[in-house]
């Protein structure tokens, strides 16, 4: 019967495959044969194909008479079969990375891979961030809504994966503008083993965010993240949690080409810093200005974007004046008509 169960396994898992190629080498038909496909992996499974697929807890998945709902999906099997055998979708992994960028791509690999994500090993950190960025942008609103937040939810998953979730969540909460819900995540956050050394809910979430923000390489990534990092006014922080934030900020502040931050970045990293951390804010630009009279070769571009920086802000500044004045100038002239 086991045998059996899995060869049935193994057809689902080649016509998925099937259908991924198809999309690959369609290019009028791509969008639709991928919104096919994620409909096809929702689907109940009957009562028949149930019988035929299921053996008694072959996939680690309870008999329908035991769970709480009688709603079986294609996806769920497939998941718990590529955690046994993870093998089956080595191929299916190649064909949805070929397609990361199309609608739906993200959200099959969510579906059929979430728990392969968090139980089986991978080999490097860049698939391990490539992976988990697709898994979260194919289900930020449920992983996070109606799953972290969620204790009736959160329970009904391992310890193990519950913590993973969390650390995950707050690589990308920024990144999908769901800092609105950073209170109660934090209020959800689960325990860890070794938090007498590293600190609360919050330093657990400001240590994976950092480290987010060392692997970012992307300009409009960079600046994005940066300008939500306002949200951490306020937050408890151990002294070595805090000064890890501090020195990724600083990290961003160094001027050079071609591989450190851009301009944009560098200004968006200054004013973060200084937003978060206050105190100190003078000996740091002194310091920084200083470190940039050792290099002669920036002095052109540095004094030519100061020079423009003063034009446009005497600009503005003459521009405000000027319309503040016409309105001082117009507002007697309306009072009279009114009294007229």
């Amino acid at each position: 019967m086991r045998a059996r169960a899995a060869d049935h396994l193994e057809a689902l898992s080649l016509e998925i495959e099937r259908k991924l190629q198809k999309a690959l080498n369609s290019n009028s038909q791509r969008i639709q044969l991928l919104q096919q496909l994620f409909a096809d992996i929702a689907l109940k499974v009957d009562d028949r194909a149930r019988d035929v697929i299921l053996s008694t807890n072959d996939d680690g998945i309870a008999p329908v008479d035991e769970r709480e709902d009688t709603r079986l999906c294609f996806y769920e099997i497939l998941a718990n079969h590529f955690v046994k055998v993870p093998e089956s979708g080595r191929r299916i992994l190649d064909l949805i990375v070929q397609l990361w960028s199309q609608s739906f791509a993200a959200n099959i690999f969510a579906l059929l891979f979430h728990r392969w994500l968090f139980e089986v090993p991978l080999d490097g950190k860049e698939v391990s961030l490539r992976y988990s960025s697709a898994l979260v942008q194919g289900a930020t609103n449920y992983l996070l809504e109606e799953v972290a937040l969620v204790p009736d939810q959160l329970s009904k998953i391992s310890v193990q994966a519950g913590r993973g979730l969390f650390l995950l969540l707050s690589r990308f909460m920024l990144f999908y503008d769901q800092d609105h819900l950073l209170a109660s995540f934090l209020e959800h956050f689960p325990t860890f083993p070794n938090s007498f050394l590293v600190g609360g809910p919050a330093d657990y979430y400001v240590i994976e965010l950092t480290d987010q923000l060392q692997k970012l390489k992307v300009e409009p990534v960079l600046l994005h993240y940066l300008s939500r990092l306002t949200i951490l006014q306020g937050l408890e922080l151990r002294m070595s949690t805090s000064t890890r934030l501090k020195a990724c900020l600083y990290s961003f502040t160094s001027p050079g080409g071609p591989t450190y931050p851009t301009r944009a970045v560098r200004h968006a990293a200054w004013n973060t810093l200084d937003l978060l951390f206050p105190v100190g804010r003078y000996p740091r630009h002194v310091i920084s200005l200083f470190f940039r009279l050792l290099y002669p070769w920036y002095w052109p571009s540095s004094c030519w974007n100061f020079i423009m920086t003063c034009v446009k802000t005497v600009y503005y500044y003459i521009l405000n004046l000027i319309v503040s004045s016409w309105e001082n100038m117009r507002r007697p002239n309306h009072q009279r008509m009114h009294r007229d």
